[in-house]
């Protein structure tokens, strides 16, 4: 067993004064060496670290005695080597983007699933089940017959909503993200919106992974995370996906071999998003990563930090 552990957390409450909270955080986590990303806003904190045995646990210890965050949960995982690059702890509007200003998961939220019961709800013909998470993360995996609402970023969530209301109406409605955290919001929305028989998946999709068996799972395919590791599956074990340097989607063995697959510079998702001008600064950066890898020594730009893509779930 590998000596990294990877800590994936966030809690809802109110801190009155987040920037107050930041330094002290900030102090303890990189006193333990823990790496990673750290969010805090007036709503919570959210956050993916990793780093030794000891390190996560006075790191969760110090999370704990936040104001309001005694119950705080965290999921585990491991990983062979580091998956972060380095320690962020930022202050953010939210600590995962709705821009629904009115949603309050502390104060109304879906009926939590645990994932020893979620294939009987989702087997229920008369419930719909929908996938929070955006769609480079849906592509590489989903649950079987679940909705994929294709939405490049969880702010767009609202707008599919209004879209399919009607559909919605009056029947149950089964919602799941990777960890938990979009569901929170997405089920506290629908609850707003007048949508009552809402219900999501406790502990997300890694719960899921960890505790339900693979010969009686409903998963299919992978889970995107948020860290090096880029992909996960059954048993939380590392996936054969990577991460395209230029767009940061994932990319299966098999979109590897595509001709416009260029380590570094571009995928077929990219190769008609960027310009030669970009693409010349990123086989650049990657001659230098290369370089660096030959020597043996970290490159800034070789690892994926935990920044999230604009709009996601982030940690």
């Amino acid at each position: 067993m590998t000596d990294i552990v990877v800590s994936a957390f966030y809690h809802f409450t109110r801190f009155d004064d987040p920037p107050a909270l930041r330094g002290p955080l900030l102090s303890v986590l990189s006193a333990e060496g823990v790496r990673g990303t750290v969010l805090l806003a007036h709503e919570g904190v959210n956050g993916t670290l990793a780093g030794s045995r000891v390190g996560i646990d006075v790191a969760m210890d110090a999370l704990r005695a936040l104001p309001g965050c005694a119950a705080l949960e965290h999921k585990e995982s491991h990983a062979d080597e580091m998956p972060f690059y380095r320690l962020k702890v930022r202050l953010k509007k939210e600590i995962v983007t709705l821009g629904v200003e009115s949603v309050d998961p502390v104060a109304n939220v879906g009926t939590y699933v645990d994932a020893s019961e979620w294939n009987d709800l989702i087997r229920d013909p008369d419930t719909v089940v929908i996938d929070t998470r955006n769609d480079y993360e849906v592509e590489i995996g989903t649950f079987a017959g679940a909705v994929d609402p294709k939405t490049p970023t969880f702010r767009d969530f609202p707008k599919w909503f209004e879209a399919h209301r009607a559909e919605l109406e009056g029947k149950k409605v089964a919602m799941f993200c990777t960890g938990g955290i979009r569901c929170e919001k997405s089920t506290s929305y629908l609850k707003g919106e007048g949508i009552e028989d809402v219900y999501h998946l406790k502990g997300g999709i890694l719960k899921y992974l960890e505790e339900v068996p693979e010969a009686e799972s409903l998963w299919r395919g992978d889970c995107f995370v948020f860290d090096q590791r880029v992909a996960i599956r059954h048993g939380l074990e590392i996936g054969d996906y990577e991460l395209c340097h230029a767009c940061r989607r994932p990319l299966s063995e098999q979109q590897r071999r595509s001709p416009n697959f260029v380590a570094g510079v571009s995928c077929d998702h990219c190769i008609d998003e960027r310009t030669d001008n970009q693409r010349q600064r990123y086989a650049e950066r990657q001659a230098q990563m290369e370089h660096a890898e030959a020597l043996g020594v970290a490159h800034v730009g070789a690892v994926y930090d935990g920044t999230p893509k604009k709009g996601a779930e982030g940690p």
